[in-house]
């Protein structure tokens, strides 16, 4: 079976860059090709229909102008390529409608602490993303801020008094899958073997794979 081509979209954020790459390059389903959001709009190499993923890391802040960045984002869901929304992406845009939508948190009004020892349960152990999963302590960043709607599926929950309650779910967005996930601030947390695992079996359902 062919790799599952996988973009990579970054933007207006430092990250540990080593660690990023590293945690894709453990993924032996997938190719992956990082990008900054401007180039995955402009599309040079005419290659952006033939994602099967596309995977947001990006923190944009300001709603585009009519012009490629706007086309591509209005475009998603359009063409069967399944959306990772990770970590500070969700936070992107925080004024632009669509990309509430996308994410399912309508008020993104956000705060955030980093080095937070999390214990992690497991809502929807049947779902293929939580495949051998249990539940597990971690660090990461967390935020403060509204949690996804009723129109979600909720994956995994966390009970940490300060930060959001839910880091992982799901949603439909045109006619695609949408994975959203809190976690994935720096390497405490890439290196983690069950982050691992949700981003790896995310990537795969997410293309239809499992």
């Amino acid at each position: 079976m062919s790799k599952i081509k996988t973009a990579v979209i970054t933007g207006q954020h430092a990250f540990d860059v080593p660690g990023f790459h590293t945690l894709f390059r453990g993924i032996p389903e997938i190719d992956f090709y990082m990008q900054d959001l401007e180039n995955f709009a402009a599309d040079a190499g005419k290659v952006r229909e033939q994602y099967d993923v596309l995977v947001f890391y990006n923190f944009h802040r300001v709603t585009p102008d009519e012009g490629r960045v706007r086309e591509a984002i209005e475009a998603l869901g359009e063409n069967g390529a399944g959306i990772l929304v990770l970590h500070h992406a969700i936070l992107a845009f925080p004024d632009w409608q669509l990309w509430s939508d996308l994410c399912g948190i309508q008020d993104r009004r956000f705060g955030y602490k980093v080095d937070q020892n999390l214990h992690v349960d497991i809502v929807d152990s049947q779902h293929p993303t939580m495949h051998g999963l249990t539940p597990w302590e971690m660090v990461d960043e967390i935020y403060t801020m509204a949690d996804p709607g009723e129109d979600s599926d909720l994956l995994l929950t966390t009970d940490h008094p300060e930060s959001m309650k839910t880091l992982a779910w799901t949603r439909q967005h045109k006619n695609v899958r949408v994975l959203c996930f809190q976690s994935g601030h720096d390497n405490q947390v890439f290196s983690d073997p069950n982050f691992r695992t949700v981003i790896s079996q995310g990537i795969q359902w997410l293309a239809g794979r499992i």
